[in-house]
């Protein structure tokens, strides 16, 4: 049994971005794949995109990410808009994403400053383990 479009279910990625689109209109989306273990989380790779609409759905997102050609447990979208609205051009959008690699590679727990979900589209949050 197939579901029909109508019934499938939607993901909190696409809450989430339809409700980011609607309050800013256009934008970039800084993306960072990670890998999810037990007890870390590790950036993998990372891209930017502009985001015109908000009829892009989950299963299309996990397609354009297959073109990493890693394994990934989770994606983070970083928002980010230009000064005078709307997507960044391509230099900017570039300046920000090395920005934002230095800051995870310096702290994970960057990912919860953007919209973390795992690889099902569920919104998820990274958690600080203590050592002892």
């Amino acid at each position: 049994m197939s579901t029909s479009e109508s019934e499938r279910q939607t993901t909190d990625f696409e809450r989430w971005l339809a409700a980011e689109f609607a309050q800013t209109g256009a934008f970039t989306a800084l993306a960072v794949l990670v890998e999810i273990a037990e007890r870390s989380v590790m950036p993998l790779c990372s891209t930017y995109f502009n985001v015109i609409g908000d009829e892009v759905d989950w299963d299309e997102m996990t397609i354009l990410f297959a073109g990493a050609g890693r394994e990934w447990d989770g994606a983070a979208f970083f928002p980010q808009i230009a000064a005078d609205g709307g997507p960044l051009d391509n230099p900017n959008a570039r300046l920000r994403l090395h920005e934002l690699e230095s800051r995870l590679d310096a702290d994970r727990l960057v990912l919860n400053e953007g919209h973390f979900f795992d690889k099902w589209g569920r919104r998820r949050k990274i958690e600080e383990i203590t050592t002892q």
